[in-house]
């Protein structure tokens, strides 16, 4: 679901904003994009309710990221035992002219696999990055 529709208090929206900010950290010429879905009936159908989504867009094409768009998916299990909420993982999609590029997801084994993969030091970083978003939104909200 678009990080802005999900941003429904201010620890979420600090979360969110602090997701973005460790993307724009590594990668400052990415533009973030807080809206990636289409707010049409059938994309609605396919957007998945427990993910915030972030996309971020490139000029150009970047020949170390071997796309020009970027979609980060982060994914949430609501635990009803016990009345809580926490990310499991997150995806990262990347795609160019042709349409997906390379996925990375942290719910599997890491590691990314696709048409045309990114430089290895991106991959890197994107893993990096992966690893920071889940301790911020699994943090406890003080």
């Amino acid at each position: 679901m678009n990080a802005s529709e999900q941003a429904t208090n201010l620890i979420l929206a600090s979360k969110i904003a602090t997701a973005v900010n460790l993307f724009k950290f590594e990668f400052p010429d990415a533009k973030s994009d807080l809206k990636p879905w289409k707010n049409d009936p059938e994309t609605r159908e396919l957007v998945d309710p427990d993910s915030i989504d972030i996309g971020f867009h490139f000029p150009g094409i970047s020949k170390s990221w071997q796309s020009r768009s970027v979609l980060i998916q982060i994914r949430f299990y609501q635990d009803p035992v016990h009345d809580s909420r926490r990310a499991i993982g997150v995806e990262v999609a990347a795609f160019d002219h042709r349409g997906e590029a390379w996925r990375l997801s942290t719910v599997e084994d890491w590691s990314i696999v696709g048409v045309a993969v990114p430089a290895p030091e991106i991959g890197d970083k994107l893993k990096q990055i992966c690893r920071q978003i889940l301790e911020v939104f699994n943090k406890p909200n003080d």
